[in-house]
C-alpha cells in the first residue's frame, strides 16, 4: 500500500505522486488533510484553498483507491499532549521562518502512518526540507516504510506547481518566475563546473535582486540530507529559496550535482 499526503488543491504536482504510488502498490490511499499544526499564527490556514470534491474527481482519474479526508476532530480528538520533534535538519530555512512548522508536520505525517499503515510513502521534492525530514523521521522512529521523493513538477515557463500558486495575480505571478530564475542559474553554474557555494549563492542573488517586488526570506546551499550550509559542492546539495510575492510566500529549490572532474 502506498500513502500519498496531501493538504488538498491538488494541482499535477500531487497527480505526479500519485502516479509514483501506482507504480509501487496496488492500493494508493490519498489523504486530504489541511493540518492546523503546522501553520503558525502569521501563515494563510484560514485561506487555504479548499475544494475536496475537485480534489476527489482528480484523483479518481489518476487511479487513486482511496481518498482519505478526515476532518480535525478526527486526527485532533483532545489535546495535543505528543508531539514528534526534530533536531537539525529542520533548524534552519523553513524551520527559522515559521517556528512550529515541522513539528505539526512529523506529528501528522507520524499519525497518518499509523492510521494508514502504507509500505510505500511519496512526498514531493518542492518541500525538500520536509522529505530530508521525513527520511530521518523514517530511519529514528523505525517505520517500517519506504521514503519516495518525486520531482517538482513545473509550468512550462519554470513556476514550480504549487496550490498556492492560485493567490498570484498576473504581475506576481511574473515576478515569481525569478525563484526558478535564480536556480537556474545556479544550476548552470554547478553543471558548468562552479563547486564554491558562495559563489553560487551570489549569482543566485544577483538574480533575484533584479525583482525588487520580492521579498526574499532567504538563498541558501545545503546538503542535501542533512540540511547543513555546505561551502563547496562536494556531493548533492540542495540550493534553495523562499521570497514573498505580494500576500503570497513561495518555496523551490533544485538539487546541485558536482560535475565530475
Amino acid at each position: 500500500m502506498a500513502l500519498v499526503p496531501t493538504m488538498g488543491a491538488l494541482h499535477e504536482g500531487h497527480l505526479s505522486l500519485v502516479d509514483l504510488g501506482r507504480e509501487r502498490a496496488d492500493v494508493v490511499v490519498v489523504s486530504v488533510f489541511v493540518n492546523p499544526t503546522q501553520f503558525g499564527p502569521n501563515d494563510d490556514f484560514d485561506r487555504y484553498p479548499r475544494d475536496l470534491e475537485r480534489d476527489v474527481r482528480l484523483l479518481a482519474g489518476r487511479g487513486a483507491s482511496i481518498v482519505f479526508a478526515p476532518d480535525t476532530r478526527t486526527m485532533y480528538p483532545g489535546p495535543l499532549m505528543t508531539t514528534v520533534t526534530m533536531r537539525g535538519i529542520t533548524d534552519d530555512l523553513e524551520g527559522a521562518h515559521r517556528p512550529g512548522h515541522f513539528d505539526g508536520v512529523l506529528t501528522i505525517v507520524a499519525k497518518l502512518f499509523n492510521v494508514v499503515q502504507p509500505d510505500v510513502a511519496v512526498f514531493g521534492q518542492k518541500d525538500a526540507q520536509q522529505a530530508a525530514a521525513i527520511r530521518r523521521m523514517v530511519a529514528d522512529l523505525d517505520f517500517p516504510i519506504e521514503v519516495i521523493v518525486g520531482t517538482t513538477v513545473r509550468e512550462p515557463d519554470g513556476l514550480a506547481l504549487s496550490s498556492r500558486n492560485a493567490f498570484l495575480s498576473a504581475s506576481d505571478r511574473r515576478e515569481a518566475l525569478a525563484l526558478h530564475a535564480a536556480l537556474d542559474r545556479a544550476d548552470s553554474l554547478a553543471r558548468e563546473g562552479i563547486d564554491d557555494a558562495g559563489r553560487l549563492l551570489e549569482a543566485m542573488r544577483e538574480e533575484l535582486a533584479r525583482h525588487p517586488a520580492l521579498v526574499v526570506d532567504y538563498v541558501a546551499i545545503v546538503e542535501r540530507d542533512s540540511f547543513r550550509p555546505v561551502r563547496r559542492l562536494s556531493g548533492p546539495a540542495v540550493a534553495a529559496v523562499a521570497a514573498r510575492v505580494g500576500d503570497t510566500r513561495l518555496i523551490d529549490n533544485v538539487v546541485l550535482e558536482p560535475r565530475e572532474r
